[in-house]
Formats: structure tokens, C-alpha cells, sequence
């Protein structure tokens, strides 16, 4: 009999690659999701539950239903500018849904978590690659907000022997090599989709926001990491707490940055479509380069990425970009 592991917010774009990938390591994963921002199609490898982690009698419910051995925590608001225009619903959802199931999870004996965490802690760091000790500034609610659930996570640890792992991820990008999960959210903010649907016909340009930083062709670095590697190191650390192992925290990334302009050229040689480019202002508080030290999750979880050069990256995407497009 499999193990089950509840999966929060695996309906979305990255719990249902880490529920694929759960499942291809023989355990049961149970999404748990009020659908906010995912999609239920996404759910294809274990029991959904359409619930609310503020729901505290719903979570209770499926707990005991499903008794899992550890939480995959990935349900949160992620949107940066929505949470500088609405804070309100950040902190309720992100802080006060993370001390429900927390709280849950204490209730029912529940010893382990994996956290899905954000380079957003780090805020405008004046050094690159960026390590984990890092000094922790975010520049906004969504950053805060995660900054709290790390420390909520810690604090529980330490109080009620809570064993985490707190997995910070830099550029998610692509979509499952197979084709059958990809990005779920209900609208693309992110740059590799977006350059899809322009290359789709479903939009008419990407915006590349400045070509003026300290980097080699004047717009910002960034370090992307294959969402298919992202969910394998999921598995690793929650193996790796399982196991009775230290609690972690780390990033994931390649330890490697590529330009938007490296992006949007890889991307047009990749579908063969134009994409048309605006050219626009800087956006407040975008740094010029945000590169992780992972050398750590390496180490530790022997995690070794093996999708996230930026050419495999952007074919799984087209990939599934393409797979969308015959729906409509």
C-alpha cells in the first residue's frame, strides 16, 4: 500500500508536476485545492479534494480521511503586483492559511513538511549567485509573506518537532517533457509563457522591461530551472526528512543565469515565429541579476538537474503551448 502525501495547491502549475513526479516514486498524492489559480484537469495522479487551507474543518476532514505521511505545502497567492495593491489577501491566505494547516497538521501527528518557498526572501541582494545565508530583505507582501511561513515552519520545528524541508525557487519554468501537465495558472505573468502565447498568435508582442542594466546585452539575468527538475528535488527532500534526516533549506536553481533578450532569441528559434518585442521602462524593483547558489541541494539531496538548459526548457513548453492551442 502507497504512502499518501497531502498535496496543497496541487491543482497549480508546479504541485501537479511534483504530483506526477510523487506518483512515479510510488506514493499516492491527495491535492487538496480551492482551484483559486489552478485547474482541476491538472489532476490526474491521486484524489482531489476542493478545499481551502483556511478551512480548518476541511482540512481536519481530509486528514483523517487519508491519514498522509507528510504535506507538500505549495497552496499560496504568488502575484507580486497583486500583493503590493492587496496585501489584505496575502497575509490571510499565504500567513493565516499556513497557520491553519500547521495547526492541522500538529492536531493529527503530522511530523513532516516540504515548503515551497520563493528567491522573493532574498529582495535586492547585492551579491550573485545568491547562497542561502543570504541575508533575507524581501521588497514586498508576496516575499514577506513567504518570509513568515519559513519562520512559522521553523518555529513549529523547533516547539513541536515538525521535521521541514524549505525548498526556495528561483526561475520555475517548462512543462512536463511527456506532455501531460504544464502551466496551470488560470493567467501566464511569467516570461517563457508568455513568449508562447505570442508566438501562438494569442498575443501580439512580448514586453521586455529595459535594456539598460550592468549585464552583458543590457537586460536582466535570470536563473530558470525546469519545472520537471524543480519536482524531482521535491521528491528527494521529502525522502530526505522521511529518512530522519537534518531539516534543509535551499534553493533551487542552476547556478547559471540567461538574459531576457537569451530567452526571447532561444524562444523565437524554437517555435519559428517572429514574436515581436516592445522595448519598455525598468519595472520598480527589478534587480539586473538574480542567479541561485544551489550547490547546497546538490550536496545534501544529491539533486542533480538534468531539463533546465534554456532550449529543453522552452521546447517542453511549446510543447504544451501547442497541445493547449488545439483545444480551443
Amino acid at each position: 500500500m502507497t504512502e499518501n502525501i497531502l498535496v496543497t495547491g496541487g491543482a497549480g502549475y508546479i504541485g501537479s508536476h511534483v504530483c506526477k513526479a510523487l506518483h512515479q516514486h510510488g506514493y499516492t498524492p491527495v491535492v487538496f485545492d480551492n482551484l483559486c489559480s489552478g485547474n482541476k484537469e491538472a489532476v490526474k495522479w491521486g484524489p482531489f479534494i476542493h478545499g481551502d487551507i483556511r478551512d480548518r474543518e476541511a482540512l481536519s476532514k481530509v486528514i483523517q480521511d487519508y491519514k498522509p505521511k507528510a504535506i507538500m505545502h505549495f497552496a499560496a497567492l504568488i502575484q507580486v503586483g497583486e500583493s503590493v495593491s492587496n496585501p489584505s489577501i496575502y497575509y490571510h491566505n499565504n500567513v493565516y492559511g499556513s497557520f491553519c494547516l500547521l495547526e492541522e497538521a500538529r492536531q493529527h501527528g503530522i511530523k513532516h513538511m516540504v515548503f515551497s518557498s520563493t528567491a522573493a526572501v532574498y529582495g535586492l541582494p547585492d551579491v550573485s549567485p545568491i547562497a542561502e545565508g543570504t541575508p533575507k530583505d524581501p521588497i514586498n507582501p508576496y516575499g514577506r509573506t513567504k518570509l513568515m511561513m519559513e519562520d512559522m515552519i521553523r518555529d513549529y520545528s523547533q516547539a513541536y518537532g515538525l521535521g521541514f524541508a524549505i525548498l526556495r525557487y528561483f526561475n520555475a519554468a517548462g512543462a512536463d517533457p511527456e506532455g501531460e501537465t504544464g502551466t496551470a495558472y488560470k493567467v501566464d505573468s511569467h516570461i517563457i509563457p508568455l513568449l508562447m502565447r505570442v508566438a501562438s498568435n494569442l498575443m501580439d508582442q512580448i514586453k521586455i522591461f529595459g535594456t539598460d542594466y550592468a549585464t552583458p546585452d543590457g537586460t536582466a539575468i535570470r536563473d530558470y530551472i525546469h519545472v520537471t527538475d524543480l519536482a524531482e528535488a521535491h521528491i528527494l527532500a521529502l525522502e530526505h526528512i522521511l529518512a530522519g534526516k537534518e531539516n534543509v533549506t535551499l534553493n533551487i536553481g542552476t547556478n547559471s543565469g540567461k538574459s531576457v533578450l537569451d530567452v526571447v532569441n532561444i524562444a523565437r528559434s524554437v517555435t519559428g515565429h517572429d514574436i515581436p518585442a516592445l522595448i519598455t521602462d525598468r519595472r520598480e524593483g527589478d534587480p539586473p541579476i538574480l542567479v541561485a547558489d544551489a550547490r547546497d541541494a546538490g550536496r545534501i539531496l544529491n539533486w542533480v538537474p538534468c531539463y533546465s538548459d534554456l532550449e529543453t526548457i522552452i521546447k517542453t513548453a511549446w510543447l504544451w503551448r501547442q497541445k493547449q492551442n488545439h483545444k480551443m
